[in-house]
């Protein structure tokens, strides 16, 4: 008997979480985060499948959308194993602690503000603390290599292949025997395009049976990495040429270091006018150097970069700010600047703080480069809307608004087609990870472009394979 049901990312671009069951096996595929369409509140509801009965749970990577809840679920009684890749481990750990800091703040700052409404008893204690957090990482882990198999019990096996996501993101490949025969569930994560600035490609996976693949651009084609390149280009120097102010709502992982890698480009080519550039996020920076600890997975070109000791993601005009005071610093500076700052939907954190100073002036502009979930203060930005309130504020969007989709870490219709399109021997095929409407116009792509029929998979309803 084998099942799978998901409980998250089903008809849902967030909160990615699927229930494998193989025999008397139970494996749990990421556990995250539900972000964006007044979402949130989901994440303090009961897990709906019987915690104490998971034997493993396996992490495609390190996205709160995949890993933002792990706490809530050893908190409420997870005793299993947890199977992962050295790396996703590894930003796991900075991710969650950073997450359980940014939940203890907003439930103080809620607190505040309900007692003096006298309702201080109707905020919930925050999902986790950092002490949670902690206990995630006193559980047993399997770290794995790409293709390194990894036997459960029941004789089913697992491996990883490389996403091409961010650093570690995998694909999961469960391996299990039915009629004397080897049968093989893949759930693919997020697939990142092989058009990445600084990681490797996505492997081929080969023959798969069941295949659950993710659909959040599934509706479209990204513009060339080239043109989105060049399209950034200008908007920082036609910004910085009138003296304005460049903002990057960016998020930590992959994006950031994106990011940098380019600017160190322009730097390096005599592309970038005179200016002070700040990363002004202390997640960004870890992360960043955790992206230096494993360039194994980093393309050949990021091996070396002239000038910078070897470092890619970094260079003379390169400014980092990990405390609030210096934050609060760059409000204060005078001269033209590219700002770039967490979150990457602009939902929180210290990006607000920058736009509330310059969103208001024409002369600067806001460069978004990544999704932006409906329901987000940066989706409505994206959309349009003229007026937006920050802290209170009622604040007027005059600032220059560049959306470049190209450089999303996911695959888009095409690219996602083109992985399927080598794998043998597939039987059943289910859309999950996207918003219903791009789904619907991926599966009729898929069907023209492969001749497959594919299911959108349907938020707790158990699919038997």
């Amino acid at each position: 008997m084998v099942s799978v049901t998901s409980y998250g990312a089903a008809r849902n671009v967030t909160g990615s979480c699927h229930l494998v069951k193989i025999g008397s096996s139970s494996i749990l595929i990421d556990c995250g985060m539900f972000q964006g369409n007044g979402d949130s509140s989901k994440n303090y509801e009961d897990f709906e499948f019987d915690i104490s009965k998971i034997n493993y749970l396996i992490l495609t990577h390190a996205h709160l959308d995949h890993i933002g809840r792990v706490p809530k679920l050893i908190k409420d009684g997870f005793s299993g194993k947890i199977i992962a890749t050295k790396a996703t481990k590894d930003i796991a750990r900075i991710m969650l602690l950073d997450s359980a800091n940014i939940l203890q703040e907003e439930y103080r700052t809620l607190r505040r503000k309900a007692r003096r409404r006298g309702e201080e008893e109707t905020i919930l204690e925050p999902l986790y603390t950092k002490d949670d957090v902690k206990s995630v990482f006193e559980k047993k882990w399997t770290t794995l290599e790409y293709f390194e198999e990894h036997k459960l019990k029941n004789r089913i096996k697992v491996s990883l292949g490389n996403a091409g996501h961010i650093l570690g993101s995998a694909f999961v490949m469960l391996d299990y025997q039915e009629d004397n025969k080897t049968k093989r569930i893949v759930f693919s994560g997020d697939l990142g395009s092989p058009e990445r600035l600084i990681i490797d490609n996505p492997d081929n996976v080969g023959e798969v049976d069941h295949l659950f693949i993710e659909s959040t651009y599934g509706d479209r084609r990204h513009k060339p990495l080239d043109e989105s390149i060049d399209e950034f280009k200008n908007a920082i120097r036609s910004t910085l040429k009138q003296n304005g102010n460049v903002i990057i709502p960016s998020f930590a992982l992959e994006r950031t270091q994106e990011i940098l890698w380019l600017l160190h480009l322009m730097h390096d080519n005599g592309e970038l006018p005179k200016c002070s550039i700040y990363l002004d996020s202390p997640l960004a920076i870890k992360a960043t150097k955790l992206y230096n600890r494993y360039p194994v997975y980093l393309s050949d070109e990021l091996r070396y970069t002239p000038g910078s000791g070897g470092d890619p993601f970094s260079f003379s005009w390169l400014k980092t700010s990990t405390s609030s005071n210096q934050s609060i610093a760059i409000n204060k500076v005078k001269e033209r600047a590219i700002i770039i700052a967490g979150s990457g939907m602009c939902t929180g954190g210290r990006i607000m703080h920058h736009l509330k100073h310059r969103l208001w002036s024409a002369r600067n502009a806001i460069i978004f480069v990544g999704y932006q979930v409906r329901g987000t203060l940066g989706r409505r930005i994206v959309d349009g809307d003229k007026h937006i309130k920050i802290y209170g504020e009622d604040i007027f969007v005059k600032a220059n608004v560049y959306t470049i989709n190209g450089f999303s870490a996911h695959a888009d219709q095409k690219e996602l087609i083109d992985w399927m399109r080598p794998i043998e021997g597939l039987k059943n095929l289910f859309l999950i990870h996207g918003e219903t409407d791009k789904m619907e116009i991926f599966s009729d792509a898929i069907k023209k472009e492969l001749g497959y029929e594919s299911k959108i998979v349907e938020h707790g309803i158990s699919i038997k394979l």
